[in-house]
């Protein structure tokens, strides 16, 4: 395909990994971002093993280790100590594993790759631009914002969506679903909880209106040799903008943990000091019934935000930008739209819809005020992963990897350059 000239809305995880892959064919990216800096806020997440082989197919995987921190499963323990959920990678398939990485560190990576030749030459970023609409002119793709020196407005032959969850760029009819979630989660990073296996990402649960979690998250790379960990509370989104403002709301909390759990409670203790070290995460469930036409795709959480129960949103936008890439690998010489979303669409839809399927079923179970769902989840939950077919799925579908209940991708497949 001939250069093509490429604008891309959002320099987070999707956009950056979006960049890289189509810079490597050749194409003009021009990067839009509506901050002046990147400073990417959030804590850390959990790029699952479909994460790190796209990860691979960037380059980028071998410095993502040296900051990140290798997760090889997921531990959720009911308040009696028994494990509701004991999922663990290599029951899906032998050397995989996660990789737990601040939201921050995880940019980093990828603009480093960016800001590398020969990458660079084929990079313009466009920061602190707000861009208001785009529209699809048949010929070309016109984008129309401001920036502090006044109205921006340009041409490209392709747009890309990824400026995330709230996204306004998405084109309406494409939408099906978009509203928020009831719950979210206050979080905070803390150093690194020795008092717990520093490979495994440990949740808490009482009901399903109780749930904390507990991520080892790396380093940052400012501080290399800090060792951190994420902690998550999960919260109605009413209580969010309140938590810990009160009076002795944190001796409340260490004494609500510490019925429970006390060995985080303990650590716990040592480590969360004030309010303002807290945050809150808000999400949304976004459907939508197309990803892409003519000129104008969306990737990303702009695309198929949803909970984080699976904790698949950055795996998800990388896929997202793999698969573009792979569309985009075609021989002729201009490009025939219709015929690579076509190939995008079946590279993604049936794993992004797979995914956003469970994620709605499960969330209830996890972050409501139903007792009831939290009892049939910890009675059903304790017996399914005694069964070894039931525990073999149940990682390959943490690991990302799945594309529908029956189907799913093979690694190698996507790690290939």
């Amino acid at each position: 395909m001939s250069n093509q000239h490429i604008a891309i809305i959002g320099a987070g995880t999707a956009g950056l990994a979006a960049a890289i892959v189509l810079a490597r064919q050749g194409h003009h990216i021009t990067l839009f971002e509506h901050v002046e800096e990147l400073a990417p806020v959030g804590a850390g997440l959990l790029l699952q093993p479909a994460g790190l082989a796209v990860f691979a197919h960037l380059g980028v995987l071998e410095h993502a280790l040296t900051l990140g921190a290798k997760v090889t499963g997921l531990e959720g323990q009911l308040p009696n100590g028994d494990l509701l959920v004991d999922s663990h990678y290599y029951e899906a398939g032998e050397g995989l594993y996660g990789l737990g990485i601040h939201r921050a560190t995880l940019c980093y990576v990828l603009v480093e790759a960016l800001k590398a030749e020969p990458l660079s030459s084929q990079i313009t970023w466009r920061m602190g631009v707000d861009v208001e609409k785009i529209e699809d002119c048949g010929a070309e793709v016109r984008l129309y914002g401001h920036d502090k020196s006044g109205k921006c407005d340009a041409a490209f032959d392709l747009i890309i969506v990824a400026n995330g969850a709230r996204s306004q760029l998405r084109p309406a009819d494409w939408v099906v679903l978009d509203k928020p979630y009831p719950w979210g989660a206050a979080w905070t990073i803390v150093p690194e909880c020795l008092a717990l296996d520093t490979q495994i990402l440990h949740q808490f649960y009482h009901g399903a209106s109780v749930m904390m979690g507990v991520l080892p998250t790396g380093a940052i790379p400012n501080a290399p040799k800090q060792r951190l960990s994420s902690i998550f509370w999960s919260l109605p989104t009413t209580q969010l903008n309140g938590w810990m403002k009160e009076q002795g709301a944190r001796e409340a909390w260490l004494t609500r943990v510490n019925q429970d759990w006390s060995i985080a409670a303990q650590w716990l203790e040592t480590v969360i000091d004030c309010p303002e070290q807290w945050f809150a995460a808000n999400y949304r469930d976004v459907v939508m019934r197309r990803f892409a036409q003519g000129r104008i795709a969306v990737i990303g959480d702009a695309a198929h935000a949803m909970s984080p129960q699976l904790g698949q949103g950055a795996n998800m936008a990388l896929l997202d930008a793999w698969a573009l890439g792979q569309a985009m690998a075609v021989n002729s010489q201009q490009p025939d739209w219709p015929t690579i979303w076509q190939k995008y669409h079946s590279l993604r839809a049936s794993s992004t819809h797979f995914y956003q399927w469970l994620s709605r079923q499960l969330t209830p179970l996890y972050q409501s005020d139903s007792r009831i769902a939290g009892w049939g989840r910890d009675f059903a939950f304790t017996w399914m992963y005694r069964i070894p077919y039931v525990r073999k799925e149940m990682a390959v579908t943490i690991s990302g990897l799945k594309t529908g209940i029956f189907t799913g991708m093979k690694m190698e497949d996507v790690e290939k350059r």
